[in-house]
């Protein structure tokens, strides 16, 4: 890799400028051709010339590097540029540059200030650990992490050597082996952060320009302060940080922390995430045998997991989840009127009714919502006078008065054909022309609900996984009728709502048959899928009504003999868990292999009908919708990686045992044929 003393003249510098300030070199960072900055290989380059010559420059006494680009300080690293290494050996060095880049900027003969507004994540976070001082502002958007494990890989530039003695041990291993994301306020009581900042409001410019401004002002400030001696780069360690350093020397006390969290991270992962395992060992080596062989622990580790078949499918995920919060439509609406929805249209601005047909069922849901948003409060995520805003944007009301004015309606009210129709032509009384009726339906077809509809075209499902306020999957479901207009207005609302969308036609799938056998088996491929889970928060009452008007499942007659008993999930206290206030009990639930088999199969099939848009839409629905496995990608990854012809072999032979369900559709027996046909290039 380029020494940063050199300076090269072949290309301008797009992604970083500097100016001078007195004796401080203001460095900004802004990456014009995306939303975000990201540690792109010109990012990288820009930096190292423009370092080059801030070194080179006697007069400089000191540094700040600060984003200009709204809302993102560095996201991270460039995930195109993994995904394009051929090999672990050319992942390593991708590693291996980040590491030498930033050990030069920890190694800076000027002080260097980071001046953090907005997402700092990944190898963002990396590069401001590098440097000697960190200011950030306390608004909502500056969050700190490293969220590599969510993709199957580790923090590969210097991350797991630094993080650990910058925090300690317990707080380095909770970032790296969960990928969450710290706050400004925590990041500063962790050690993570040096100074924090107020952000401001609006002026005569906009808050977020008014605030990136005050934060290069402040750090400047900072930045001539430790070159003057007068800003101490460290401060005095508290006596607990002191005592806590003198057990980490101990051998016997490292070695017992690392095999607690190694015996959690497997419990956790069930060995099939293989990056935990890696971050535990780079940060152990760089503990016991010194920085240069943690680095070159990493370095190795981040290749082979870059080439992992775990680390490809998360990837993959990723790039689904972007594409899913994409409106193609391209038409929307400003506010929107619903039921047990209310919650996540709120806090996004959104005017809402929340109405009901009685008062007790209304005073409980408005209690839900402000209960759940003054936990929030209380756990510091948001201040009271934030929670009050929010809960001003909520009206309560048993009539329909307000609906005149309405952009769109979602229904929430059970599962019962006549109630849905009666709550349409209800509403559909009241509402203007261009109001959308929208049906928050799991079980029931929209095309039947939108019959008794005197415009169909403004008829669609909108299916809210639950708990609404938690799940991040919206499936919208769509009649021959719904117009685009309709369809765009939908996902338009979704995507602000916060959520992941995909769009599909009604269709009747995957007709699973729950006997006896239910919670003793677990397909190889496919740990924790969560249905059961499903099951309990829908209601088992609710799984076996829909079963009982024909529209879906077979059920065995435990399941009715389990309602009789109201074991019938959350809602009771019991149901396929345990569900006791302060206690989280799980059972092992195991099911057949053949379960994989049966998923993928109906999930190309409704690809194959056109129920689903794309490979990419029905991978993210399996996995965010009924709990597929990410490790493998969703059911048209597993297809690509597991190998569509030895798929159709292991199906066959359950055909033979168990009949048609277990007949491969004719799509998979095309990719079955034709080894070359993938789902993803």
């Amino acid at each position: 890799s380029r020494s940063f003393s050199m300076s090269s003249t072949l290309a301008a510098r797009t992604h970083v400028s500097y100016e001078l300030k007195d004796d401080v070199a203001v460095v900004r960072l802004h990456d014009p051709t995306a939303k975000v900055n990201t540690l792109s290989s010109q990012m990288q380059s820009d930096l190292k010339e423009v370092m080059g010559e801030i070194w080179s420059n006697k007069s400089v006494k000191s540094a700040v590097f600060i984003s200009s680009k709204p809302g993102c300080f560095i996201a991270g690293a460039d995930i195109n540029m993994i995904q394009s290494c051929q090999s672990s050996e050319e992942a390593a060095r991708l590693s291996q540059e980040g590491q030498k880049m930033f050990e030069q900027i920890e190694k800076s003969p000027i002080p260097i200030v980071a001046a953090i507004h907005g997402s700092c994540l990944g190898g963002g976070l990396e590069f401001a650990i590098a440097c000697q001082y960190r200011i950030a502002t306390r608004s909502k958007k500056t969050v700190l992490g490293t969220p590599e494990v969510m993709l199957g890989l580790l923090p590969g530039a210097g991350g797991t050597q630094r993080l650990p003695k910058m925090v300690g041990l317990p707080d380095a291993f909770d970032m790296m082996l969960t990928g969450r994301r710290i706050r400004a306020d925590k990041a500063k009581k962790m050690g993570l952060v040096n100074q924090l900042v107020d952000p401001l409001g609006p002026g005569l410019k906009p808050a977020e320009e008014r605030t990136i401004e005050y934060l290069e002002e402040i750090a400047v400030g900072v930045a001539k302060g430790i070159s003057n001696k007068k800003v101490p780069l460290t401060k005095e360690k508290s006596l607990k940080e002191k005592l806590q350093d003198k057990l980490m020397d101990l051998a016997p006390v490292r070695k017992k922390i690392f095999k607690t969290v190694s015996e959690k991270a497997q419990n956790q992962s069930k060995g099939f995430y293989p990056a935990p395992a890696k971050i535990i060992e780079c940060v152990q080596t760089g503990l016991e045998q010194g920085r240069e062989a943690g680095y070159l622990a990493e370095s190795e580790n981040f290749g082979k997991l870059a080439m992992s078949p775990e680390s490809k499918s998360l990837i993959g995920v990723y790039h689904g989840q972007m594409a899913c919060r994409k409106n193609h439509f391209g038409s929307q609406r400003r506010k929107a009127d619903g039921n047990g929805l209310a919650q996540v249209s709120i806090d996004k601005g959104l005017t809402t009714i929340l109405k009901d047909t009685d008062v007790e069922s209304i005073s409980r849901g408005q209690e839900h919502i402000y209960t759940s948003l003054d936990n929030k409060v209380k756990r510091k995520f948001m201040t009271s006078f934030e929670r009050d805003v929010i809960m001003s944007n909520l009206s309560v009301q048993l009539d329909y008065s307000g609906f005149e004015s309405a952009d769109m309606v979602i229904e929430a009210v059970v599962e019962d054909m006549d109630i849905k129709h009666q709550v349409l032509k209800e509403v559909e009384a009241v509402i203007p022309p261009h109001c959308i009726f929208a049906t928050n339906t799991s079980a029931l077809p929209v095309t039947e609900i939108a019959a008794a509809s005197k415009r169909p075209e403004k008829v669609i499902g909108m299916h809210y996984f639950s708990p609404v306020d938690k799940m991040q999957l919206l499936e919208i479901v769509t009649t021959d009728k719904t117009s685009q207009d309709t369809i765009a207005s939908a996902f338009s609302l979704g995507v602000k709502q916060g959520k992941t969308v995909i769009v599909v036609k009604v269709s009747v799938t995957l007709k699973c048959y729950f006997d006896h056998y239910l919670g003793y088996h677990v397909a190889y491929y496919c740990i924790n899928l969560f249905i059961p889970l499903i099951c309990d928060e829908v209601g088992l009452d609710v799984i076996l009504h829909i079963s009982e008007v024909g529209y879906g499942c077979c059920l065995s007659l435990h399941m009715s003999d389990t309602c009789s008993l109201y074991l019938v999930g959350r809602k009771s206290g019991k149901g396929f868990f345990l569900y006791e206030k302060g206690k989280n009990y799980k059972n092992d639930i195991y099911w057949f292999h053949r379960l994989i088999s049966r998923v993928v199969n109906e999930s190309l099939l409704c690809l194959q009908e056109g129920v689903l848009r794309n490979p990419v839409e029905g991978d993210i629905g399996a996995i965010f919708g009924f709990g597929y496995p990410p490790s493998i990608g969703g059911p048209f990854r597993f297809v690509d990686t597991f190998g569509a012809e030895r798929l159709v072999s292991i199906m066959r032979k359950y055909e033979e045992v168990y009949g048609a369900p277990f007949t491969p559709c004719q799509l998979l027996l095309d990719h079955a044929k034709d080894p070359s046909k993938k789902f993803y290039k």
